[in-house]
Formats: structure tokens, sequence, C-alpha cells
């Protein structure tokens, strides 16, 4: 049977190899490039199945770039989005333009009186909400609810969604072939006329999201907790959908000039994918995108993460399901090794056959589930490589702590076999075929990768580094990372707070 499925994996690496070499020659024909002289990236592949066409806009800027003190502000801009521009969401915009200038005054006068440490007066704090209430009803009444999303709908748009994560903010929806010039219009206008509408209705819903995620959940208590004693100077170090504190404070007016510094066409890559033509695709590209005033991509200054010299601990009290966290930290995605830690995952934590779920899950049933993974919780910057654990009853988040510490030894100790390793390249070449199925796939991969590389081609070399990784890189590197002086570990216990069970 063994003999049987290593030559079924070496078939399979066999079809695989060929079919991607073929998608690799074949896209080098249909992927056309081209930078808008404000610099912005557009890529376009002709992919004539259906007469439809999906684009990926991805802006280089996501929680890692929140101002200190306004955290949660890029994840804002996810939020703005679709919410209309001067000409599309508004029965008046010179009217409501107005009156939106009179919400962010009166709100920093409120904001103002609301964060006085000393001397602050409740009754004049109550004055200048109430005057900023009225004036968002006054701004509200020029508001038409989802007027952009519905253009997208009536127009046989479907899927139109945002999100943030710490490295990129990303927009997405695919459309019928023949509405190219409605989406150019719809998408170079959010980025020339975006308006900050509805804001602080906006900030309240993520407030919300943030109560359900983080303050309501002992995993995201956790998570916060475990990523703030992870990092130290690293951006990463704060949550993703800011602090409470934050959240109440930042404004409307932050968040233009947040959009202003970052949503540059230098800082944005566009790719899309479908039944067009590159030369009426790119006529019609320079038309509306070409409009967007050009500006230099930001550049910033992080503070490094500081190497990590003793083990780090947070343990949470509640009582809820015991879980198990712990990471390492490693290097950004650009490091010689990252395509090891790609491999190390695949074999400890893909599917049925992963080590981790054989031993923890199925074999010793301690554990429900059980993983790792790296890039947590970006990876533009110095990362963690995180394996996580949730205890089966009766068994403890220490139980998972020393279950997962046998496996990453006997890594470091014998690394992987020879039919691990074959598979894991197997199992990368099917997952870049299957990403490569569909036009949002397609337009995923090719943006991100010119983003991240400069060249949407890193999406294939990807595959050749992961080819060339061996046995002894598995091993030097497990032995380099996981020790116990780069640990850091987050534990769920089940008693209160107090200490009873």
């Amino acid at each position: 049977m063994r003999r049987f499925c290593a030559c079924l994996s070496i078939l399979l690496l066999s079809c695989v190899l060929q079919a991607s070499a073929q998608d690799l020659a074949s896209f080098e024909k249909r992927v056309h490039v081209r930078t808008l002289p404000n610099g912005l990236t557009v890529l376009l592949l002709q992919r004539p199945e259906a007469p439809v066409f999906s684009f990926f806009t991805v802006v280089d800027a996501g929680d890692a770039q929140d101002p200190l003190g306004k955290t949660g502000l890029a994840h804002m801009m996810e939020h703005m989005a679709f919410k209309g521009t001067e000409n599309i969401g508004t029965t008046n915009y010179s009217a409501e333009k107005a009156a939106l200038a009179k919400v962010e005054q009166a709100y920093a006068a409120y904001d103002r009186e609301n964060i006085r440490t000393n001397g602050r007066d409740e009754k004049k704090v109550a004055e200048l909400e109430a005057a900023w209430k009225a004036a968002r009803a006054d701004a509200d009444q020029y508001v038409i609810q989802n007027e952009f999303g519905e253009l997208i709908e009536r127009n046989g748009g479907l899927e139109m969604n945002a999100s943030t994560g710490f490295d990129s903010t990303q927009y997405y929806y695919s459309l019928p072939a023949n509405r190219l010039e409605l989406w150019a219009y719809l998408e170079s206008e959010r980025f020339l006329h975006p308006v900050m509408r509805e804001f602080y209705k906006e900030r309240d819903v993520v407030m919300e999201e943030r109560r359900m995620r983080i303050d309501s959940s002992p995993t995201g208590r956790l998570v916060e907790q475990f990523l703030s004693i992870a990092f130290d100077g690293s951006p990463y170090h704060r949550p993703s959908i800011g602090y409470t504190a934050d959240l109440k404070h930042f404004s409307a007016t932050d968040a233009a000039n947040f959009f202003q510094t970052y949503y540059v066409p230098s800082n944005m890559v566009i790719a899309l994918v479908g039944d067009l033509d590159p030369d009426k695709t790119f006529a019609v590209v320079d038309r509306y995108f070409g409009r967007i005033p050009a500006g230099p991509k930001p550049e910033e200054y992080i503070t490094a993460q500081t190497p990590q010299t003793a083990e780090r601990t947070v343990t949470l009290y509640d009582p809820s399901q015991p879980f198990y966290l712990e990471g390492y930290q490693v290097p950004r995605y650009r490091d010689k090794d990252d395509a090891v830690y790609h491999v190390i995952s695949s074999v400890m934590s893909a599917g049925r056959t992963s080590r981790l779920y054989r031993s923890l899950v199925r074999d010793r049933k301690i554990a429900m589930t059980a993983a790792g993974f790296s890039g947590l919780p970006g990876n533009k910057l110095r990362n963690l490589y995180a394996f996580y654990a949730v205890p089966a009853k009766g068994h403890t988040a220490q139980e998972m702590a020393s279950a997962i510490h046998e496996e990453i030894e006997k890594i470091k100790k014998d690394g992987v076999t020879e039919d691990e390793l074959k598979m894991v390249k197997t199992r990368s070449k099917a997952a870049l075929l299957r990403s490569l199925d569909n036009n949002q796939g397609l337009a995923i991969n090719l943006a991100q990768n010119q983003l991240k590389y400069g060249d949407w081609r890193e999406l294939f070399r990807d595959i050749d580094k992961i080819d060339a990784v061996t046995n002894e890189d598995i091993k030097r590197v497990a032995a380099a990372t996981f020790v116990e002086s780069n640990r850091t570990v987050g534990i769920i216990e089940t008693k209160s707070a107090k200490g009873g069970k």
C-alpha cells in the first residue's frame, strides 16, 4: 500500500509539474501589465471562457499603518468603501458637503471636551455631544442609502466586498464584461472623490464588531493579549480592529487624511481577469483611472521588532473552553527560508494526514483540533509561526503544549520523510492550480504578487522555491526557530478570574 501511495504521489507530481509549466507559458502570453503615468499598476489577464470579468484592487496599507492613537483607522476604509462619492449616494452634494463640515466642527469640539483630564465639565460634554448628533442628523438627510451597491447589483454585479489585513486592504467584485466602463467609472470615482459619509455610524458598527470578536470572545481576548506581549516595537502588537479608546476618538477628518496619504495610485495595484480585450480595456482604464492625481508612495518608518531572548506567557482565566496557543518569531516573507516554513506548516497541519492531527486528534484523542502556520498576524514584517490546539473534554492546555512540543522535537531531530516532502510539493502545485481556476482567484493572485514582489510571476517562482526545500533545510530552520527563548505562549484556563473552578 505504501509503495502504491508513493507511486501515486510521483504520478501526481509529474502531472502537476507539466500543467504548471504549461500554465506559466500560457500566462506569459495573456497577462498584460501597464503602469499609468500617475503610478497606478494595472494587470489584465484575458480569460474568454464566459462574458464576465472580476477585479481585485489591493492597497499597500493595512492595520500596521494605523497612526498612533488611531488604531482601527485602516479598517474604517473598508467600511467607507461603498458609501458612495460626490456624485453617488447623495441628493445634493453641495449641501451635504457643508453639513459634513459642520459635523466635523461639532465633533472636534465635543471630543476635545470629552477627553479632557482636568476640569472636565460633564454638562458641557453633554451639550456638545447633542450638538454633534444634531449635525449628523442634518447631514444624513442628503444620503441615498446603498446607492453604490445597488448600482453594481442592477448591472449584474456579484460578491461586492472588501477586507482589511495587517499588511493591506483589498476590494473586489465581478461584473458582466459589457459593464467594464461602468466599473471603471465607479471604481475610479471612489479614489478620486471619496466622501466619509455616515462615518460615525460605521465607527459604531466597528465598535460592535470589536465587542463581538474580542471583548465578548475569550479566544479573541487571548489573541489580543498574546500579540501584545509577542511584539514590542512592531505595529503587529496592536489589535487589528483597534483599541476601544481609539475607536471612540478618531474622526472622519482623520480618516480623510489617512486616505489621502495611502490611497494614492503608486500605492495600489489592480488586476482584471475575464473576457476583456487588452487594447479596449486599457483605453478605458487610462480614461478613468488616469484622472486620479499622482502622489508619492508613502515612506514609512516602522520600529523593528526586537529579537526575543526569553519565553513570554499570558494566561486568561475564563469559564469557557480551554485553549492553547504558542508562537515563535520568524522573518518576513522575503526571507530566503520562507518556503521552508511553508513546508513545515503543510507537514504539521495540512489535513487529516498531518502530524498534529494524527497525533493529537486521531490517535491520542486529546484535542478536537490542532494546527500550525506562519504569518501571524501578517508577513510584511517579522511575524510569528504559531501552533494552537483545542483540548478535548477532560484534557488541558498544558497537555496540548507537551504534545505539540513532542512533534516539534521530531521535526528538529529527524525532519520529514521523503514521502511527506514529495506530497507537500505536490499539494503546493495542486493548490496553485486550484487558485487559478476562476477569475476572482486569478485576480487575487496576480494583484497580490505584483504588489508584494513587483512581478506577478513570483506566483510561480514560489513553487520553485518550495521544490528546492530539502530535509536538511527543514531540520536547520526548525532547530533555530522552535526554541524556548523564542516562544510566546497564550493559554485559556477554564476557571474564573478569581481562581475558582
